[in-house]
This record gives C-alpha cells, sequence and structure tokens, in this order.
C-alpha cells in the first residue's frame, strides 16, 4: 500500500518510545521506507540499534556525526520524506516545534520539511493540562501539523488520566489517510505524455522547446498515488522519474510519441496530453554536420496527436494542454473544439511561477461543458491534482 512512500519517524524522549518501535513495524509491513532520527533522551529509553533493526536503516541523531559519507543531513532527510511522524511528542519537543527552536537533529530537521506532519503527543495528564501545553499544540496545528491526539489510561508515572500516546495502529492509519487521501482511479488506466520532443536538423543540430515536464510526471505520480495503472509516454525531461512509475515509453520525435500514443490509448479510460511534441520537423534530416554561412531549413508539419486521440477516443477522457504567450483563452477554447477534447489546461507561460521550467503553474480548466476555471499559482504536484479531480467530474 506505502510501496512509493518514504516515512520520516521522529522519536523524542519519553516511555513511550517502546510504542514508536511498532510504528516502524506497521510502516514497513505496509511497504513503506522508513527513516528514523532520535533525540538523545530517546536513546535513554531505546537502543537506536533497535530502531536500525526495525527499520533496515542507519538511525539519525548525532548532527555532527561524519562517520557516514558527507551529506548536509537534516536537509536531505526532510527533502526525502513524503510524510514526518515525531511519536511521542513529549511536551519539550512540541514547545520546540510551536517556538522554532532548532537545537539538535529533529528540530533542525523539522523545519526543513515540506510534507505533511502528525504529532502524538505523549506526557504526564497535569503536563498535558498545562495552558501552555495546550496553546503550543494549538499553535502548531494552526500551521497544518496534524495533531493524533493523547489517549486516557494508566500513565508510567502512575496517574491516571489523559496524556497517553494514542496506538500504533491509529497513528500509522492516520499516516495512510493522509498519504493516500483519494483512491478514486482505482481500477483506471491512465496515459499521461510528458516532456518535449526533438527533431534532428542533421548530427549535432536539433529542434526542440523548453518543456521540462515537471508537470506531466506530477501528473504521472499523482494518478499512480490515486490508484490509476498509468502508462507514461516520455520525451525529453529534466526531472527524475520515480521508480514507481514502472510502465514508461521513451521517445524522441514527435511522430515516435504520436505512435506510442496510439498503440496504447485504447486500452486507457483517460489520455492526458502534458507533453509538448514539435510541431514542425525538416523534411529531410541531414547525417553530417550541416556548415556554411547559411543554412535553409524546410519544415513539414508534425502529425497532431491530440486531434488524432481525438477522433478515435470514444467514451474516453481526453485532457490537452494550451500553453501560449496571448489570447490565451481564446486559443482554449479553439483547441478544446479541434482536438475534440474533454479538458483544456491553459496557462499563459508569460507570467511568473507559470510555464515550463518551474515548479509551480498558474492554470484555467475549460471544459466540454462549457464551465470555466481559473486557479491561482500552485506547485505543480497540486495542479496535478486539480486536473486529475476535473478529469474525473
Amino acid at each position: 500500500m506505502l510501496e512509493n512512500f518514504n516515512v520520516l519517524l521522529g522519536v523524542s524522549g519519553g516511555i513511550a518510545c517502546y510504542k514508536s518501535c511498532e510504528i516502524v513495524s506497521r510502516l514497513k509491513k505496509l511497504g513503506a521506507g522508513v527513516d528514523v532520527i532520535m533525540t538523545a533522551h530517546a536513546t535513554e529509553f531505546v537502543s537506536p540499534l533497535t530502531f536500525e533493526t526495525l527499520s533496515a536503516r542507519p538511525v539519525v541523531s548525532d548532527m555532527f556525526c561524519r562517520e557516514r559519507q558527507w551529506e548536509v543531513e537534516h536537509i536531505s532527510l526532510a527533502k526525502k520524506a513524503d510524510i514526518c511522524i515525531i511519536a511521542p511528542a513529549t511536551a519539550n519537543i512540541i514547545s520546540k516545534l510551536a517556538e522554532g527552536i532548532a537545537d539538535d537533529m529533529l528540530t533542525t530537521t523539522y523545519l526543513a520539511l515540506k510534507c505533511p506532519i502528525i504529532l502524538a503527543p505523549a506526557m504526564n495528564t497535569n503536563m498535558y493540562d498545562n495552558a501552555i501545553v495546550k496553546a503550543n499544540l494549538e499553535k502548531l496545528k494552526s500551521k497544518g501539523v496534524i495533531i493524533v491526539d493523547s489517549i486516557e489510561g494508566r500513565l508510567a508515572c502512575g496517574d491516571s488520566g489523559k496524556g497517553k500516546m494514542a496506538e500504533p495502529v491509529d497513528i500509522v492509519a492516520k499516516a495512510v489517510e493522509t498519504l493516500l487521501p483519494k483512491r478514486d482511479y482505482e481500477g483506471k488506466k491512465v496515459l499521461v505524455t510528458a516532456g518535449a520532443t526533438r527533431e534532428n536538423i542533421d548530427g549535432v543540430r536539433f529542434i526542440t522547446n523548453r518543456s521540462s515536464g515537471k508537470m506531466g510526471i506530477e501528473i504521472a505520480k499523482s494518478a499512480i498515488k490515486r490508484g490509476a495503472e498509468v502508462i507514461l509516454v516520455k520525451g525529453l525531461t529534466q526531472v527524475e522519474i520515480p521508480s514507481y512509475i514502472t510502465k514508461v515509453v521513451p521517445v524522441e520525435s514527435t511522430m515516435q510519441m504520436y505512435d506510442a500514443v496510439m498503440a496504447n490509448y485504447k486500452d486507457c479510460d483517460v489520455i492526458i496530453k502534458a507533453a509538448a511534441p514539435s510541431d514542425y520537423r525538416p523534411i529531410e534530416a541531414i547525417g553530417q554536420k550541416l556548415k556554411g554561412d547559411e543554412i535553409t531549413l524546410k519544415l513539414t508539419k508534425n502529425p497532431d496527436i491530440a486531434k488524432a486521440v481525438g477522433q478515435v477516443k470514444g467514451d474516453r477522457k481526453l485532457v490537452v494542454f494550451c500553453a501560449e504567450t496571448q489570447d490565451l483563452i481564446a486559443s482554449a477554447r479553439g483547441k478544446l473544439k479541434s482536438k475534440n477534447a474533454d479538458m483544456v489546461v491553459a496557462n499563459d507561460v508569460t507570467k511568473e511561477g507559470a510555464g515550463f521550467d518551474v515548479d509551480t503553474n498558474i492554470v484555467t480548466i475549460l471544459k466540454k461543458d462549457g464551465s470555466e476555471r481559473s486557479y491561482p499559482k500552485m506547485n505543480k504536484s497540486e495542479v496535478a491534482d486539480v486536473i486529475l479531480d476535473e478529469a474525473l467530474k
């Protein structure tokens, strides 16, 4: 279930540390990769070796350890994580996180995280009821931190009341719910094209464009996380393809992309044309390097892949992109009709934060039913989910 995800588990110093071992075990059984950061106090309760054995990865606790290969470890762990769980979260660590204190590996890594964060408080009842602790928890909640609240029971100190860490099964369930909020593409097959194509001019030169492939690959990633089987037809891209995208058809030219799409579209429920294929190609590609003061190129039109799919798609959903520098909405409406598409994702590539080689996008979605909706600047991963949401409507 979680084969494609990496979880960062932060363990702070409380007796509930022993229950965190079960969190690692449950996550591993679900297929997740798990990295563990322990505070110095946590290592007094449970040996790092225990977590290393369960996770099959080294535990990190010392910010200045020089025994491993050099890297800025708190940054690398933060970038790697799809979700962070801090369990147990003591009153001390909660206070540090709320105030932005970064004096050890866990608190320093926390400040570098961009992924969802789950906190599982664990402490004495009186500490839990303290107004400062409650205010700090509320402050973290207001920043988007997910709190899996403490439960009532007999505590290690002998008191009874609220303060026990939530059960590992419930903490892991919240992580699964957060990572896989939707499985609405379960049983569906999605074809996504991504990147630019390349048309050879001679032995060393070619025609291409600025498409990085980021948008298409984010769509493929989101579709898989939502349960879809994905075929990625990939041109030239500037981003790494995750290993969990297992069906990748690499292509170079627009004709190759055309052939790959037409060979695979019949098995798919949704076709999303996020690639930027070259509209033209040289009539004749020369094998050797062209030389001379002047070179004249004669170009011919490449096949329109989206239009070709639109003519034969039947009940399948076709989503196309419209990247323009002017007359955006008029061009998008024209594409919607000429390609027989169900949906057009339009963006003005001259806007700051939109376009080919950035991590964000600003889109307007136009649909066959006449609806039109504009979205603010978002990360391309968020835009991917918006596109997938709209494609199902």
